[in-house]
């Protein structure tokens, strides 16, 4: 781990000793790169799982009275 550190330190430090715009350039590829390799974790919803849960939620309640409340509470 020290070894990167160490690395870490003199990349930093040739980076400072480029040029506004040769950091910029290197900023640029660097972040191509990341792109070209980053792979988002997109999760799929299972809408089926989500089925019934709220039934209960507003029973014996009229639903334009519930959302009306819920409009309330978050004032």
């Amino acid at each position: 781990m020290i070894k990167k550190e160490i690395a870490l330190e003199k990349v930093e430090k040739d980076i400072e000793r480029l040029t506004p715009q040769e950091q910029l350039k290197l900023v640029e590829k660097i972040a191509y790169l990341l792109r070209k390799t980053y792979v988002p974790n997109k999760k799929e919803l299972n809408w089926s799982k989500l089925f019934g849960l709220g039934k209960n939620l507003w029973q014996g309640e009229d639903a334009q009275l519930y959302v009306n409340r819920l409009r309330e509470e978050r004032k």
